[in-house]
C-alpha cells in the first residue's frame, strides 16, 4: 500500500512540474483588443509548429495582473508573453512588445 501511495505522489509531483513548465513557456501573438474596463486583453496567437504548417491562429482572452500594462498597449501590437492559470483564469504574468 505504501508503494502505491508513493507512486501516486510521484505522478502528482511530475504532473505539477510539467504544468508549471508549460505555463511559463513564452508565447507570441498580436493584440486584437484591449478591454481595460474588464481587465482583459485579447491576443491572436501566432501559429505554433514548423514553417509552412497549416493551422489557423486562435484569439484568446487573457486577464492582466498589472493594470499599468494597459497604458502601453494597443490593438495591432506584436507581443511575447507568458501566462498561467490563476484562480481559473488565463492571466498574463509577463509581457514584452516585439
Amino acid at each position: 500500500m505504501k508503494i502505491h501511495q508513493l507512486a501516486v505522489a510521484c505522478i502528482a509531483a511530475l504532473t505539477i512540474a510539467a504544468t508549471a513548465a508549460s505555463a511559463q513557456q513564452a508565447l507570441k501573438g498580436s493584440i486584437t483588443k484591449v478591454d481595460e474596463a474588464n481587465g482583459k486583453i485579447t491576443i491572436q496567437l501566432a501559429p505554433a509548429g514548423t514553417v509552412g504548417a497549416s493551422g489557423a491562429a486562435t484569439a484568446e482572452d487573457f486577464k492582466v495582473q498589472d493594470g499599468l500594462m494597459f497604458n502601453a498597449l494597443q490593438s495591432g501590437d506584436k507581443v511575447t508573453f507568458t501566462a498561467e492559470t490563476i484562480n481559473g483564469a488565463k492571466t498574463i504574468t509577463k509581457l514584452e512588445k516585439d
